[in-house]
């Protein structure tokens, strides 16, 4: 996995390969990072990364200069591997916590630019997330909720929803405040 953009553009991360994870594929999530900053100016966002696994969409948003990112896994070694490389990439921006993604949903006070949520593609109960984020009302205004999964999603009826791309086998639906 490396960092496509921004201060850390090229840099290879190594992950443990005993991570319970699938990271998202960086042609994915270079697909994904150009459509958003058409959108914002991601020197500029608060973010929360959801299901952060190994934490590659973390620190893509702060290689490209993210105000703050919340990374959250339920899995310590994560949570611990993400911890130590902010550590050596310099990214004090970058806040992990070891918690269950609906629980956190369901007990932050804070509000976000973006939400990227990467669930294991079988996790049930992923389709409520849209709705637990407008009831908690946990986007600003103008922001997007980006939840990754397989072909076999569909979101077109969730609140908010604004659009879906596909890029290999990899979908993200974008829902928007």
């Amino acid at each position: 996995m490396r960092i496509v953009s921004g201060s850390h553009r090229s840099r290879q991360i190594k992950a443990p390969k005993n991570l319970p994870v699938r990271p998202t594929t960086d042609m994915a999530k270079e697909a994904i990072f150009n459509i958003m900053v058409n959108h914002f100016d991601l020197d500029d966002v608060v973010v929360l990364d959801l299901f952060a696994g190994t934490g590659n969409i973390s620190y893509e948003f702060a290689s490209r200069g993210a105000l703050g990112v919340t990374s959250i896994d339920t899995e310590l070694r994560c949570v611990d591997f993400i911890r130590s490389t902010a550590k050596s990439l310099g990214f004090e921006e970058i806040l992990s916590f070891r918690s269950d993604a609906f629980r956190f949903l369901q007990n932050t006070q804070n509000t976000y630019d973006i939400i990227f949520c990467d669930p294991p593609y079988d996790l049930e109960g992923v389709d409520r997330i849209p709705v637990i984020v407008k009831e908690r009302n946990l986007l600003r205004e103008g922001g997007w909720l980006i939840i990754e999964h397989s072909g076999k999603s569909n979101y077109t009826q969730s609140p908010g929803f604004s659009q879906q791309r596909r890029y290999g086998s990899v979908n993200f639906s974008i829902f928007t405040k």
